[in-house]
C-alpha cells in the first residue's frame, strides 16, 4: 500500500472499471465562497487510474470550500475504517453500519446478530455521528432477503436512538416499505434519506416527517427530473448535499471518478434549481449539516 497513506487506512475497496472511458479525476471546480461539508462518501473505495488518499481527497475538498466529511459504512471492515479516519482527521465524523444489501449475507452465515453487536460496539465512539447506511433496497435483493433487512434496519434504528445520533437511509425501490417502517418503529430525532431518490410527493411526506433529504450528484441527470422536482418543494432547512463518491458523479462528469471536491458543482446546480444565490444556499446546507452531526472539531 502506498506510503501515503496513513496506518489507519488499513480496509481499502476498489471500484469497477466496467463501462467507463474516462477513469481520470476531473480539475477542480471554482471553489465556494461559503464552504458546506459532504454528507455522504465512500473514501475507502478506490477508483480511477490515479487514486486518492484519505489526506488527499480531504485537501482537494478544502481548497474548494468542502470543510469536512461523514465517512459512511457499509459493513464491520468500513465501519472500523470509518472511524479509525475520523480518529486521524478532524475533517471526517464516522457514519457506521450493516448495508441492506449486505444484511441478508451476515444473516445467511449466522451472523448478523454479531454484525450489530459490532456496530453498536463503534457507535460508541465520539467521532461516530451516525448510524448508516441503513434501510431497505429492494432493487438488488429480493424476497428472500428482506425480512434480514427488515430485521437489520429496526436493529440500526434502535442503536440510533440508544447514541443518541442520526442514521442514514440508503432507500432504494422500497419507498412505501422504509416510510412504513419509520412510522411504525418511530425514527430518531435526526433522519437523514441519503442519495434522495423519491419524488416531490415524498419530499413532502419526508418534510411533515421532520426528515432530511441529502441530494447527490444525480439532481443533476437529464432523466432525474422526479430529483428536481423533490428538491424544490423541500424546506431549506432540511436539505443536505453529498456525493455517494465515487459515484454519481454530477453531469457533465458523469461517468468519471466522483470526490467530494465535486460538492461544488451540485451546490451551484442546486442553487439555480431553486432559483436562490449559491452562497445563501451554501450557508443554509452548512447550518443544516452541523445540526444534524455536530461539530467536526468536537
Amino acid at each position: 500500500m502506498s506510503s501515503k497513506v496513513p496506518e489507519t487506512e488499513t480496509y481499502v475497496k476498489s471500484r469497477g472499471v466496467e463501462e467507463r472511458n474516462n477513469l481520470r479525476y476531473p480539475p477542480a471546480p471554482e471553489p465556494l465562497t461559503v464552504p458546506v461539508y459532504d454528507n455522504h462518501a465512500h473514501l475507502e473505495i478506490t477508483d480511477g487510474d490515479d487514486p486518492l488518499t484519505l489526506t488527499e481527497q480531504l485537501d482537494r475538498a478544502q481548497a474548494v470550500g468542502i470543510l469536512g466529511v461523514v465517512q459512511a459504512s457499509g459493513d464491520i471492515e468500513s465501519s472500523r475504517w470509518a472511524v479509525d479516519a475520523a480518529a486521524s482527521d478532524p475533517r471526517v465524523l464516522a457514519a457506521v453500519a450493516i448495508h441492506p444489501n449486505d444484511a441478508p449475507v451476515y444473516a445467511e452465515a449466522g451472523q448478523l446478530g454479531h454484525a450489530i453487536e459490532a456496530i453498536d460496539e463503534l457507535a460508541a465512539h465520539p467521532r461516530v455521528r451516525a448510524i448508516g447506511e441503513t434501510g431497505l433496497d429492494f432493487f438488488r435483493t429480493g424476497p428472500e432477503g428482506h425480512s434480514a433487512q427488515f430485521e437489520a434496519f429496526e436493529a440500526h434504528i434502535a442503536l440510533a436512538k440508544k447514541h443518541a445520533i442520526a442514521m442514514q437511509i440508503h432507500d432504494r425501490d422500497a419507498h412505501d416499505a422504509v416510510l412504513e417502517t419509520l412510522a411504525r418503529i418511530g425514527a430518531p430525532e435526526k433522519t437523514v434519506f441519503h442519495c434522495f431518490s423519491g419524488d416531490d410527493a415524498m419530499a413532502r411526506t419526508c418534510a411533515d416527517a421532520g426528515y432530511y433529504l441529502s441530494f447527490a450528484g444525480n439532481v443533476t441527470f437529464k432523466n432525474a427530473q422526479n430529483l428536481r422536482d423533490a428538491l424544490a418543494v423541500t424546506p431549506r432547512d432540511r436539505i443536505l448535499v453529498e456525493t455517494d463518491a465515487p459515484f454519481l458523479t454530477p453531469v457533465p462528469l458523469r461517468g468519471r471518478p466522483n470526490a467530494p471536491y465535486l460538492v461544488p458543482i451540485t451546490v451551484r446546480f442546486m442553487a439555480e434549481e431553486l432559483g436562490v444565490h449559491v452562497d445563501e444556499l451554501a450557508a443554509q446546507i452548512a447550518e443544516n449539516t452541523l445540526r444534524v452531526y455536530g461539530d467536526f472539531a468536537d
